[in-house]
């Protein structure tokens, strides 16, 4: 027996089966219920999720990166958001996309611009490429009321990119899905808070 094997560390590729396992990083190595925590909207809640120990590790960063591509629609030029949440989820994408055979280019979003260097407020993209014109999936590792994302969407427009849909991997259920809804975008996530609770 191999030792990824061994550990169980293996690459089910049954959907079901990755998302079970997925799931079970997910709660083992992000998911929290024991503290009350103050959440980036300002809310508190006994619910929290830090997903960067999930999305770091190797074997839940090859899970998510597949059932985001499944997810993908197939006109999609680029995928991407607000760093810090999606630059680990779109590294792993990247390869994962080359892998199955689909052309996907990744790009984050600063939080602010640099006050060296090319000061750009979008990274990723080779000179001469910009997001105008292109079909563009946002991306989110925990999603709340969607504010971040929201603010994400409005620089993307203004560089003219066409935005498809919103994709989290959490989606709290507190707010986004309505605020989605209400700009008529659609919002996918990999799984809801309830789900954990």
């Amino acid at each position: 027996m191999s030792s990824a094997a061994a550990s169980g560390n293996t690459r089910p590729e049954d959907p079901q089966a990755r998302r079970t396992r997925l799931k079970e990083i997910i709660t083992q190595k992000s998911f929290s219920n024991e503290r009350e925590v103050t959440l980036s909207s300002g809310r508190t809640s006994f619910l929290y999720f830090n997903m960067k120990p999930t999305m770091l590790d190797n074997e839940a960063a090859y899970l998510i990166a597949r059932e985001v591509l499944s997810l993908l629609p197939a006109e999609t030029d680029m995928v991407g958001g607000l760093e810090m949440g999606a630059v680990p989820l779109v590294s792993a994408l990247c390869p994962v996309a080359h892998v199955e055979g689909r052309k996907v280019q990744a790009f984050f979003i600063r939080k602010k611009k640099k006050d060296y260097g090319a000061q750009k407020l979008v990274e990723g993209l080779a000179d001469g490429v910009s997001l105008r014109g292109k079909n563009v999936v946002v991306v989110d590792d925990v999603t709340t009321t969607g504010a971040s994302v929201v603010s994400t969407l409005e620089i993307l427009r203004d560089l003219g990119a066409n935005i498809l849909m919103v994709l989290s991997i959490v989606d709290r259920e507190e707010g986004a899905s309505e605020r989605f809804d209400a700009e008529q975008l659609r919002f996918v996530s990999l799984f809801k808070a309830s789900e954990f609770s």
